[in-house]
C-alpha cells in the first residue's frame, strides 16, 4: 500500500503549490530578483519624478501612467527567473519528469509569479503616492484589486513566453518582446481605470475597462494553461 500511494501522482493544484513553494523557497533565499525589481521600480518613479514638469502634467494624470510603465518592467524581471532558475542543474527535466501534469507546472510557476509580482506592487504603489502626492488611502481597497487582477493577466501570459524564450540564446531580449504586445491591453485597462479611481469618477465610468482586463484574464489563463504542454516538448 505505502508503494501504491507514493506512485500516485499528486493533484494538480497540490502540484502546483509544491512547485510554487519551491521557487518561492528559492527566491527567499538569494532574494536577488525581488530586490533587482523593486529598485527597477524605485529607480523608475524617481527619474519620471525628476522629469515630470507639474505646471504642464498634473500628478493626478500622470501617476497612473507612470505606475503600471513601472509595474510592467519590474514584473518582467520576475518573469526572467520563472525558468531560468531551473536551467543551472537542468532542474527543469526533473519536473518534467515527475508524476504530474505538466499544467500543474506552469499553474505553480505562475502562482509564485503572482507572489512575486504582488510584492513589488506593495512597494510600487505606497512610492508613487509619496511621489507624486497623490491620496490613495480612499481607493487602497478597490486598487488593490485591480493590481491583482493585472499581475493575473500580466503573469498568465509572461509565465508561458518564459518558458518558450528560457532556452534560446536572446531570452532576456525575446521574452519582452513577445510579451510587450498582449501586455498592453492590460496597461490600458488599468491605467484608465486607476485615472478613474483617483479622479473620485463613478465606477460606471471604469467598468468597460475592467470589463476589458476580466476578459483578457479567463481568456488568457485558460489558453496559456493549455498551451504551456506544447511549449516545453522536445
Amino acid at each position: 500500500m505505502p508503494d501504491v500511494a507514493l506512485a500516485t501522482p499528486p493533484g494538480m493544484l497540490r502540484a502546483a503549490w509544491l512547485v510554487a513553494r519551491k521557487d518561492l523557497a528559492i527566491e527567499f533565499r538569494t532574494r536577488t530578483a525581488f530586490f533587482s525589481a523593486m529598485v527597477f521600480a524605485l529607480l523608475g518613479l524617481t527619474i519620471f519624478y525628476f522629469a515630470w514638469d507639474a505646471t504642464a502634467v498634473a500628478a493626478i494624470d500622470l501617476a497612473p501612467g507612470v505606475l503600471w510603465v513601472i509595474f510592467t518592467f519590474s514584473g518582467l524581471l520576475g518573469l526572467q527567473r520563472s525558468f531560468g532558475i531551473e536551467q543551472a542543474d537542468r532542474a527543469m527535466d526533473a519536473l518534467l519528469g515527475a508524476p504530474v501534469d505538466r499544467e500543474a507546472i506552469y499553474l505553480g510557476k505562475a502562482l509564485a509569479n503572482i507572489v512575486f509580482v504582488a510584492g513589488v506592487q506593495v512597494v510600487a504603489l505606497p512610492a508613487v503616492g509619496l511621489f507624486y502626492n497623490v491620496p490613495l488611502g480612499a481607493v487602497a481597497l478597490p486598487l488593490a484589486g485591480l493590481a491583482l487582477l493585472a499581475a493575473i493577466g500580466i503573469v498568465a501570459v509572461g509565465t508561458l513566453f518564459s518558458a518558450m524564450a528560457v532556452n534560446t540564446r536572446l531570452a532576456e531580449l525575446l521574452l519582452p518582446m513577445l510579451s510587450l504586445p498582449f501586455f498592453l491591453p492590460i496597461v490600458m485597462a488599468a491605467a484608465q481605470t486607476t485615472a478613474r479611481l483617483l479622479a473620485g469618477r463613478p465606477a460606471s465610468e471604469a467598468w468597460p475597462w475592467l470589463r476589458i482586463l476580466l476578459a483578457f484574464d479567463l481568456v488568457f489563463v485558460v489558453a496559456c494553461t493549455l498551451a504551456f504542454p506544447f511549449t516545453v516538448e522536445e
